[in-house]
């Protein structure tokens, strides 16, 4: 159904006159005597009559008006759907636990008023269609693997980059360090099972095993975050990498050790993908917030592959 001739009937039922309807329409009386001729004949009624005072509803018409103002309704609230500064901003934070999440829900204390969709996506090329589309205005990802350069039309920062800690059980043989150097890891079993090929963060493991010889096993099923807390609880051989602001929580009982890694740091770097073109005003917004908030990278020793995006 034509929503502009639906409008019509809507401001000629309201106005008593076609003529009337036709100056707030900002069109000509001929225009509204068009439309409505060929909205009956769409509906297979008469909806006014001509009277000497300007047009009345017919029964059908009244029947139809009440509609007719919900299909306008309907139509509005379509648009606002998606109207950039109107709409919430959609953002890409991977998982509920890591870096971005708290990341987001800071910019959401700081700014309460503005209404964001959080939603959780997989793969990087998945992100980048969503962007490109319009599905979301922006992702946080880590970094891009050699060879998968991204977009030209796909804008990028680095917002923080996370050192790595190591978590073990109570019984493993450097629990009770305060911290340890990369060298120290070389022979221990490193389990995580969360190491998928093809991703991003696969691609950054690969590059630390190469570069400084640890043995990072990823075999397995993934049952998840609880699954690998008890199974690295309960194993003295094993551990695990975990990001400095990864939010997770345990039993007491199971003892678990965060251990700063050093002499390098290995850093993950998180950036933010959004479309160079994308009006949102709350993603300027996020931007400054992010530049503003964020300690962006650790001057001290740290490491990231080489091909890691620029800052």
């Amino acid at each position: 159904m034509d929503l502009d001739t639906v409008r019509t009937f809507v401001a000629a039922a309201d106005a008593g006159q076609f003529q009337e309807a036709a100056a707030e329409l900002a069109v000509t009386q001929q225009a509204v005597s068009k439309r409505i001729a060929a909205l009956e004949r769409n509906l297979g009624v008469r909806l006014f009559t001509r009277t000497a005072r300007g047009a009345e509803l017919t029964i059908d018409g009244q029947a139809f008006l009440p509609h007719a103002r919900e299909l306008l309704r309907a139509a509005e609230r379509a648009v606002e759907s998606v109207r950039p500064g109107r709409r919430p901003l959609r953002v890409d934070v991977i998982n509920s636990r890591g870096a971005a999440s708290g990341l987001m829900r800071g910019f959401h204390r700081a700014h309460p008023e503005i209404d964001l969709d959080v939603m959780m996506l997989f793969e990087i090329e998945t992100a980048v269609t969503a962007i490109r589309s319009g599905a979301i205005d922006a992702s946080f990802r880590a970094v891009v693997a050699p060879g998968r350069p991204l977009p030209e039309d796909i804008e990028s920062v680095r917002v923080i980059d996370e050192p790595l800690q190591l978590l073990t059980g109570p019984a493993h043989a450097l629990a009770g360090a305060r911290s340890v150097t990369v060298a120290q890891l070389a022979g221990h079993r490193i389990w995580m099972p969360g190491i998928v090929p093809g991703t991003e963060w696969g691609a950054y493991y690969d590059d630390l095993v190469a570069e400084f010889g640890l043995t990072i096993e990823a075999t397995g099923p993934n049952f998840g975050s609880d699954a690998l807390l008890d199974t690295i609880a309960d194993t003295p051989a094993l551990a695990t990498f975990m990001g400095e602001h990864t939010r997770l929580a345990w039993p007491a009982d199971h003892g678990l050790r965060r251990i700063p890694v050093t002499s390098p740091t290995p850093v993950y770097p998180h950036s933010l993908l959004w479309h160079r073109d994308n009006p949102h005003p709350a993603l300027t917004i996020l931007r400054t917030h992010l530049a503003a908030t964020t300690t962006g990278h650790y001057a001290a020793d740290t490491w990231t592959p080489d091909w890691v995006l620029p800052r």
